[in-house]
């Protein structure tokens, strides 16, 4: 028996068919620091959380 999607999974298919970014977002990189893909506040390799914006990667 198949088993049934996720309704994240579903909820992901929806967004891609329409043209939207459906994958994880995760911290980018400049001047060997972290950079927050939300509001491009600049941290320390060893950030978790974005100061500026509260944002987090998924996990």
């Amino acid at each position: 028996m198949a088993s049934a999607p996720s309704s994240d999974d579903m909820f992901d298919q929806f967004l891609s068919q329409r043209g939207h970014d459906v994958e994880e977002t995760g911290w980018e990189e400049n001047y060997n620091k972290k950079q927050c893909p939300d509001c491009g506040g600049l941290h320390e390799s060893t950030a978790s959380q974005c100061s500026v914006c509260g944002w987090a990667p998924a996990h």
